[in-house]
């Protein structure tokens, strides 16, 4: 039976009154584009002022899409969770460091997340950006085929060896890892590291997990081809496959440049590219694993149906869906609730250093035609459900 996605008494089963209350009002914050805009400049004004909002931030924007502070913080909010069989995977989401302290920094807190998802069946993955763990420019020379200086050579070998802890340690442990994706212009210097790791570590099951964006025309050569090597050098391969988030920058670098942008021409193909990508790994599932990290209704169903036609159970640990904490729980909650395999990307970390994440997300969510539209209305169906309107 196909998960029911209007079901709301499952999808907020675990919010109270006031958290519905207060995910219509933010939501309808976010609906409103101008809002999030001054709101935006506002915020980032007030922190770099060290003006005192961190409480009311708190109480509101990142109670809703973050988990805590720290790992710790988060335990409550993941066992209850848990308690309906929706995972987690802990996002340490602060951005945009460009030291070496931090990059070293970042990589200890994923080794101790491996060490939380190895005690917690309620947290499968652990995860990491690139750009946690080097500078983006020195990804954005190699991938644009620049040649490196002695210091730079020594620095890369640095970011090297930090994946290697991490996908090493993954695999004595035996839990996945997902590596996200980032803007094209630093990506294929990252690939090709992930790519080194799989060979590594996925010899017998997929450790290691690439990040395919599909909203990029050209990210279907790529997996074709990681098939191809996959099976003549005989390596498992994971692959977490999302639509993208960067898409305006992406756009805008290109124009301005003068170069073919590597979006994909309008949302409908990039919805084809995503649905073909699906398609191709469920014919090699032999081979690949998949976590199809979407808030799309269709595109889940159709996995869902293609996980029917291939006679999978629901509970398949090959097949993964996977949705960002605060957001599309209607799609979360119901795929668990008829057995699936559902995560929610948990994302944390001191509310200063989180905001830039933050302030992006709600961004995304106005550029993104019918999401907030659907959350407003499915938040509004269950406060009537509950009586809340009257």
């Amino acid at each position: 039976m196909n998960p029911d996605f209007d079901n709301t008494a499952i999808a907020f089963q675990l919010k109270t009154d006031s958290e519905l209350e207060r995910a219509y009002f933010l939501f309808k914050l976010i609906a409103n584009e101008p809002l999030v805009k001054i709101g935006t400049a506002v915020t980032n004004f007030a922190i770099k002022a060290h003006l005192p909002i961190e409480g009311l931030i708190r109480a509101t924007v990142f109670d809703h899409f973050c988990g805590g502070v720290n790992e710790e913080d988060c335990m409550p909010i993941i066992d209850k969770m848990y308690e309906k069989k929706v995972c987690s995977i802990l996002d340490y989401s602060v951005e945009g460091k460009e030291v070496e302290d931090q990059f070293d920094f970042a990589l200890q807190k994923t080794l101790e997340v491996l060490d939380f998802v190895k005690e917690k069946d309620a947290i499968p993955f652990a995860v990491f950006k690139p750009t946690g763990f080097g500078r983006f420019g020195l990804y954005e020379k190699i991938t644009a085929g620049k040649s490196l200086n002695e210091t730079e050579s020594d620095e890369w070998e640095r970011v090297v060896s930090r994946y290697d802890k991490v996908c090493k340690k993954a695999h004595d442990l035996d839990v996945a890892l997902l590596i996200d994706a980032e803007e094209s212009w630093m990506q294929d210097a990252a690939d090709d590291v992930v790519l080194q790791m799989m060979r590594k570590y996925n010899k017998n099951k997929p450790v290691v997990f690439n990040t395919l964006q599909m909203y990029r025309w050209d990210r279907m050569d790529y997996l074709k081809n990681l098939n191809e090597i996959a099976a003549l050098e005989n390596f498992k391969i994971g692959l977490k496959v999302v639509r993208g988030a960067y898409m305006e920058k992406e756009n805008e670098r290109a124009k301005e440049q003068g170069y073919k942008s590597p979006i994909c021409v309008s949302k409908k193909a990039t919805d084809e590219n995503f649905d073909a990508a699906i398609a191709y790994m469920m014919e090699n599932l032999e081979r690949i694993s998949i976590f199809a990290g979407t808030h799309n209704e269709e595109s889940c169903l159709k996995l869902v149906e293609l996980m029917e036609k291939n006679k999978l159970t629901s509970s398949d640990n090959n097949v993964w869906f996977g949705q960002l904490y605060g957001m599309s729980d209607h799609i979360t909650f119901n795929l668990t609730g008829q057995g699936y395999n559902a995560a929610k990307y948990v994302p944390y970390g001191p509310v200063k250093d989180v905001m830039p994440y933050l302030i992006r997300r709600a961004e995304e969510n106005t550029s993104v035609a019918g999401q907030t539209t659907r959350e407003l209305s499915l938040l509004q169906k269950e406060k009537k459900r509950r009586k809340l309107d009257l």
